[in-house]
């Protein structure tokens, strides 16, 4: 599932030469395609070296509107402690994240703030109402930090990048980690500072109490179904 625009009805999904790819390139990189576009333009986006020189541009320039955006400080030993879970027993590797177990990360003032000022400044896409979870989900040197609120009477998860950009040439997954349950994917990260999540009730019902993850992957998403690249950033999905 990727993030949506409800107010975007046009399908572009085929584009019908370059002006048109460069357009759907954009409403791709801001998340304002709906889910049947978005995985026709990931079907292309996997063959077409044209469209991710598009969508790479794209993403590049949206990228360079949040530099004024402050830092907000991760929580300290998150990273390490995923790496320490992920490589500490090379041969259970494959199944890893399915047994990734992480401590409470407490949130403290700055996270609180940080959220409050997030739903409050939100228009268009995003309505001011408060949420009933919360996640930061950061790297443990502050490059990479994506706020997320659940809201449940939405059925959307409504995230806000603070830090970080999306790496030339690839794409952040988002994942939803919940016990010894494999890893269920939410859907790929546009480049746009803000984005929004429509999640499926059945797998909504697990964001309680479980953790949220970004990944590495190649343009489009991961091509198995599972995580194959570096984990960038984790955090624990708490009660507001």
């Amino acid at each position: 599932m990727t993030g949506t625009d409800e107010n975007s009805k046009d399908d572009h999904s085929g584009g019908s030469g370059p002006d048109d790819d460069r357009v759907l390139a954009a409403e791709y990189a801001l998340g304002l395609l709906g889910a049947e576009e978005t995985a026709a333009f990931e079907t292309r986006l996997s063959r077409e070296e044209n469209l991710r020189a598009m969508y790479v541009a794209w993403e590049e320039d949206f990228v360079a509107l949040t530099d004024a955006i402050a830092e907000v400080a991760p929580p300290v030993g998150v990273l390490q402690s995923v790496q320490t879970q992920l490589f500490g027993a090379p041969e259970k590797a494959p199944g890893i994240w399915a047994r990734l177990g992480f401590g409470r990360i407490v949130l403290g003032g700055m996270l609180a703030a940080a959220l409050a000022l997030f739903v409050v400044l939100q228009t268009g896409v995003l309505t001011p109402s408060a949420p009933d979870l919360r996640a930061e989900i950061a790297a443990e040197d502050a490059s990479l930090t994506v706020l997320a609120a659940w809201h449940e009477d939405a059925g959307e998860l409504r995230l806000t990048r603070t830090t970080g950009q999306v790496a030339a040439g690839r794409a952040q997954e988002l994942w939803l980690i919940e016990g010894d349950n494999a890893p269920v994917s939410l859907g790929v990260l546009p480049a746009a500072a803000e984005a929004v999540f429509q999640v499926d009730p059945t797998l909504a019902a697990r964001l309680k109490g479980g953790v949220l993850a970004i990944s590495d992957e190649p343009p489009g998403g991961s091509p198995t179904g599972a995580p194959t690249g570096a984990v960038l950033a984790v955090g624990q999905v708490s009660e507001v």
